[in-house]
């Protein structure tokens, strides 16, 4: 009878002890989630740190390679191209978006910036246990803020923080270099010809201009960040500056289609510039060559 009883207490023992442990094990794995909150307001839950990440834009593709271990960079879009180390990676398509291909990689997170992945597809991959994180950029700090927002999610907070804070320092000299200027040079930067899409006043590209002492000559906030402009708006704003290609290159593909706006202080003073398009089109860690080169145009 002793023998039976001093059975059932160490079976007890044993039951106790499994249903014990198994608590334990969902407190640490609870403990280890992580909730994020991204730059649109989304809430994401990952289960622990994430090892396995690639982007969807290749600005943010590019963070990435400046601020993390590159082994935890799993893959790459058709359109990134720099850094040289991206050609490394497997492409995955991102525009449309091949869901088993990116379940194939399985992704612990991927980045992306606002107006590059359409929500819809963000949800979907979250359906698929796949979370995806949104950066948006409108000021040049905020891609300073963003590079150690990704160090403190990815545990390289010291890499993040000694970068953003080196490119600060930099953008502050050149800020204190223009702060005095009385006439601020007005310009226009087109990122299509047919029909004319600029950078409007809502984008980093007002920004980097304000930081070199000039103005945007869209003053305007329109509803998309590159709005369309007729050629009787831009006849009104007569920048002093125009981007977006060389002037020969633009006398035939873009003043051989409206030719009226040769009347413009930018053509007439051949002040058009051709700026290098993934420099100035991508808010990254190359900011500051970005600044740059069109400090070189702007004050050639």
């Amino acid at each position: 009878m002793l023998l039976k009883y001093t059975i059932l207490c160490v079976a007890a023992f044993i039951l106790l002890l499994i249903c014990g442990c198994g608590s334990n094990t969902h407190k640490d794995e609870a403990a280890a989630r992580i909730i994020l909150e991204d730059d649109l307001g989304r809430k994401l839950e990952l289960k622990s740190q994430p090892k396995r990440v690639f982007a969807f834009a290749s600005s943010m593709t590019e963070m990435l390679y400046a601020v993390l271990d590159t082994s935890t960079i799993i893959a790459r879009t058709p359109n990134d191209d720099y850094p040289a180390a991206v050609y490394s990676k497997p492409i995955v398509s991102n525009y449309p978006v091949d869901y088993e291909q990116v379940l194939q990689l399985k992704p612990d997170l991927i980045f992306t910036v606002e107006g590059i992945t359409p929500l819809d597809v963000a949800e979907r991959l979250g359906e698929l246990g796949v979370p995806v994180y949104y950066q948006k950029y409108r000021t040049v700090e905020d891609v300073f803020t963003g590079m150690e927002k990704i160090g403190q999610i990815m545990g390289r907070e010291k890499e993040a923080h000694y970068l953003a804070d080196s490119l600060r320092k930099e953008v502050s000299s050149m800020a204190q270099k223009y702060k005095n200027v009385k006439q601020p040079q007005q310009v226009l930067a087109i990122t299509w010809k047919d029909p004319i899409y600029v950078y409007g006043q809502n984008t980093i590209f007002t920004d980097k201009l304000r930081i070199l002492g000039a103005e945007n000559a869209v003053k305007e906030v329109f509803e998309q960040p590159y709005p369309a402009l007729t050629r009787e708006y831009i006849l009104k704003l007569d920048p002093d500056v125009l981007l977006g290609g060389s002037k020969e290159k633009l006398e035939n593909e873009f003043f051989g289609l409206y030719p009226e706006l040769r009347k413009i202080k930018a053509y007439q003073n051949n002040r058009i510039y051709d700026p290098t398009d993934n420099l100035q089109s991508r808010p990254g860690p190359r900011i500051v060559e970005s600044l740059r080169e069109l400090e070189g145009f702007l004050y050639p």
